[in-house]
């Protein structure tokens, strides 16, 4: 996982790996990790995402499959487009 911005100062880190089937998954594996900061779990509530550069959009985070060795890209809301 990628983490960008907002989304990278809550995590305290630039990126880090996953071990899981679907994004849902992924994201709450992730919030379990930062558990002790309760801001990261706010700023995933904003974060849109790609998944080997796709958009997820919309679609419900337990349907969208992960591949192994894939990239989640994790991106807040930035201001100026």
């Amino acid at each position: 996982m990628r983490y960008w911005a907002a989304a990278k100062a809550a995590a305290g880190t630039a990126e880090e790996p996953y071990a899981a089937a679907t994004l849902a998954e992924a994201l709450a594996a992730a919030r379990a990790r930062h558990a002790a900061n309760p801001e990261f779990a706010r700023v995933l509530l904003r974060c849109s995402f790609l998944v080997d550069g796709d958009p997820v959009g919309s679609r419900d985070h337990a349907a969208v499959r992960l591949a192994e060795g894939g990239t989640v890209e994790v991106l807040p809301p930035f201001a100026g487009g």
